[in-house]
C-alpha cells in the first residue's frame, strides 16, 4: 500500500463475518513475525476479528533503523485509512502494535478513529535516559490494553481510567510466556465486544 513515505506492506487475514478488525504494527527493529504479535493476531482471529499486520515503509525498503516519528505516524494513518475504506470496510478498528508500533498507535488513535488500542511491550522509559513516554498513553481516550513483561527494562506503565495493564513473565521481547500474552489479549477483546456489537 502506498503511503506518503513509500510503500508499506500489509498482511491481511480476513475472518468471515468479522464484526471488527485489529491493525497491528511492529517494533522498531523487528517485523510482523514477532512472537507476541503473532500470538495477539491469533487471539484476535479466534475472537472473530479480521487482522492486518503492517510493515512500515522503512522495513519494506530493507532498513532496520526506524524512520522519524512523524513519518511513522503518517504512513500508519495512510494504511489504516486505506484498510478502513476497502479491505476492512464497515467494521470498527482496534489499532496497536509492539514497542514502537504501540507508540504509533497511541499517538494516532484519535486520527484513525480507533475504538481501542492494544500495546505489547510499551517502551515507557528508555533505559539510561530520564525520559517518560507516559503522555502518549495518557493521550489515548479509548480503552487500552498494555501487556508488559515483568522484567522489561523500559519499565511498567501504570493502569489508568481507560487503561488495563497486564504483567506477564519476561522482558521487552515478551517471548517467555506466550500463552499469557495470548490470554491477556483474548480476555481484553472479550471486554471490547460492546464496541463492535
Amino acid at each position: 500500500m502506498e503511503t506518503p513515505h513509500g510503500p508499506a506492506r500489509v498482511h491481511l487475514d480476513r475472518v468471515a463475518g468479522a464484526r471488527a478488525g485489529l491493525v497491528l504494527g511492529h517494533g522498531a527493529g523487528g517485523g510482523v513475525g514477532a512472537r507476541d504479535l503473532v500470538a495477539a493476531a491469533a487471539a484476535a482471529r479466534a475472537a472473530g476479528l479480521s487482522v492486518a499486520l503492517v510493515e512500515q515503509p522503512y522495513r519494506v525498503a530493507g532498513r532496520r533503523s526506524p524512520a522519524p516519528a512523524r513519518q511513522l505516524d503518517a504512513a500508519w494513518i495512510a494504511v489504516v485509512e486505506r484498510v478502513r475504506r476497502k479491505e476492512l470496510r464497515g467494521v470498527p478498528l482496534i489499532t496497536g502494535g509492539r514497542s514502537s508500533g504501540a507508540r504509533v498507535a497511541c499517538r494516532t488513535a484519535g486520527l484513525t478513529e480507533a475504538v481501542g488500542v492494544l500495546c505489547l511491550a510499551f517502551p515507557l522509559r528508555p533505559p539510561g535516559r530520564d525520559v517518560s513516554r507516559l503522555d502518549e498513553l495518557e493521550a489515548v481516550t479509548v480503552p487500552t490494553l498494555v501487556v508488559q513483561g515483568s522484567g522489561d527494562p523500559f519499565g511498567m506503565p501504570p493502569a489508568g481510567a481507560n487503561r488495563t495493564v497486564i504483567e506477564v513473565a519476561g522482558d521487552h521481547g515478551l517471548k517467555k510466556d506466550i500463552p499469557a500474552v495470548t490470554a491477556a489479549v483474548r480476555d481484553w477483546l472479550e471486554t471490547m465486544r460492546h464496541a463492535y456489537r
